[in-house]
């Protein structure tokens, strides 16, 4: 066939030995050696040397499969390295629960992904090595990508060995039985298999499927969010329906809103209570250069749990609120409801549902990180907790960008590591877990000081990780284009030190506690 490209057949040639981490770096390596393509479109005449249009489909195809065998090889690599670290544990004498404790996380950690999709790489992996080994075949062969081969044990999840043996065999043994197939085909034929030979154990799946609900919120472009909820779908369908019946008797009276848009509108009411979406009291962290928020300096924002935003959008939202500061002289300059400075703080109620407390955080000047706070006591006091959330943004281990959900020490209070911002570090709950499992360690690494902030995490294997702290508002590299834009005027700042507000909105609720 035009464009094909014949797939080996048999077991693999290993007549030159075993290969290790520097032959697959080698192997790597030579894909830069891929025949040359144009750099851009329209450089210029095609040259001589140019591979023909069927040569780069045949290129692709060969890649792609280069990937499939890339990712069976991992799958392998992976379950080893479980094996492996089991079998030393319970030679240890370890209980079989703390075995496989880490595991995942170093094979995060190699892949470069966060912890729970390391998790995710691993099940994947001892699953297609102990069950289903005509599916890694058909992975190694490059009949299956990886994300198709993760539906096939996804959809056999809830089989014994010896189901999964056989929905394995009647899909994957034959090269013809998925050829062509999409992912809902895939997973579907696979589902339909699970349910004939097991309907019992699907319909327990189904029904513990429950316990996994739960509502989640994604960033999406231009300051919007995804909230999203996973429950039941007789729920789902229900409140979709609501909302439809919402907006069709708002837009029958008149509204002048897209049916969407009240949709949006009413799903935010309801949820919050609220008369209107726009009015929502709700604790929001942001943080921001000075003279983002009271000299109009574009330097974005950012906003806890979501990312960077654009400056304007970050004044619109403490704009309809009256300032409460510690800083007199910001208070000074902050202006009331009536657009005069106001003279003094204000906590008093304001028309809008939102008040906003700032605190003064100072930035090194060359790196533009927070500068450490200390306490005596072994748990991180709330000041030094909302410090480290505001310096490390998101869960400090690398390549996770969870939520920060405990803040810990580098170094290990039991060792006598301090209570500090130089020694602690935002952790989501599985990373901080995982540090604790036998054999790994954490420590500021020795060029690490305020301002210039590193933790370097040790695996059980000896390879070491390095991590810093994400740039903060009014970053290093972007000050002198806000200095060049502001041209002096009126806007100073100490040697040595940059100013960062970091605002939040608090409800009345917990500006009355």
């Amino acid at each position: 066939m035009f464009g094909s490209v014949d797939r080996p057949s048999g077991p693999p040639d290993c007549s030159c030995g075993p290969l290790d981490a520097g032959g697959v770096v080698q192997l790597a390596g030579r894909l830069r050696c891929l025949s040359p393509v144009p750099r851009r479109l329209g450089s210029g005449p095609v040259p001589a040397t140019q591979p023909s249009a069927a040569e780069l489909v045949d290129q692709l195809s060969a890649l792609e499969q280069l990937k499939s065998a890339a990712a069976a090889a991992q799958a392998r690599v992976s379950a080893a390295l479980d094996e492996s670290v089991r079998a030393e544990r319970a030679a240890r004498g370890l209980p079989d629960r703390e075995r496989g404790r880490g595991v995942a996380a170093q094979v995060a950690l190699a892949r470069r992904e966060s912890a729970h999709r390391g998790g995710r790489h691993l099940g994947l992996a001892t699953a297609l090595v102990r069950e289903m080994p005509h599916t890694l075949a058909a992975l190694e062969a490059g009949r299956l990508s990886e994300w198709r081969a993760t539906l096939l044990v996804r959809e056999t999840a809830c089989l014994g060995r010896e189901d999964r043996s056989t929905v394995d065999r009647e899909l994957c043994a034959d090269p013809a039985v998925l050829d062509g197939m999409g992912d809902r085909a895939v997973a579907a034929m696979a589902g339909r298999i699970a349910y004939r030979l097991d309907p019992h154990a699907a319909l327990a799946r189904t029904s513990r499927a429950g316990k996994d609900r739960r509502v989640t919120l994604r960033p999406a472009p231009d300051t919007m969010g995804r909230l999203a909820g996973l429950v039941p779908v007789a729920q789902a369908v229900a409140a979709l329906a609501a909302l439809r019946r919402a907006a069709d008797e708002a837009r029958a009276s008149g509204d002048p809103r897209s049916r969407d848009q009240v949709m949006a509108d009413t799903f935010v009411e309801r949820l919050t209570g609220q008369a209107t979406a726009a009015g929502v009291p709700i604790s929001v962290g942001l943080v921001m250069t000075d003279a983002t928020m009271l000299h109009g300096d574009d330097e974005p924002a950012f906003l806890a749990g979501f990312g960077p935003v654009p400056a304007t959008w970050a004044r619109a939202v403490l704009r309809p609120a009256r300032f409460a500061m510690s800083r007199p002289d910001l208070v000074a300059a902050a202006p009331s409801k009536t657009g005069k400075p106001s003279a003094a703080p204000a906590m008093a109620p304001v028309a809008h549902e939102a008040q906003v407390w700032l605190r003064r955080f100072f930035a090194d000047p060359e790196t533009g990180e927070l500068v450490s706070m200390e306490s005596k006591a072994r748990d991180f006091p709330p000041p030094l907790r909302g410090f480290l959330v505001a310096r490390d943004q998101v869960c400090r281990t690398p390549w996770c960008d969870a939520p920060i959900r405990h803040t810990d020490h580098a170094r290990r209070a039991a060792d006598g590591g301090p209570t500090s911002a130089d020694n602690g570090q935002g952790l989501c709950e599985r990373c901080n877990y995982d540090k604790d499992s036998p054999g790994w360690s954490s420590r500021p690494a020795p060029p690490s000081r305020p301002g210039r902030h590193r933790v370097v995490t040790t695996t059980p294997t000896g390879h070491s990780y390095v991590s810093r702290p994400p740039p903060q508002p009014g970053g290093p590299l972007s000050r002198l284009d806000r200095i060049r834009r502001l041209g002096g005027r009126g806007h100073t700042r100490s040697p040595g030190t940059m100013d960062v507000a970091f605002a939040r909105l608090l409800d009345e609720q917990e500006l009355a506690g």
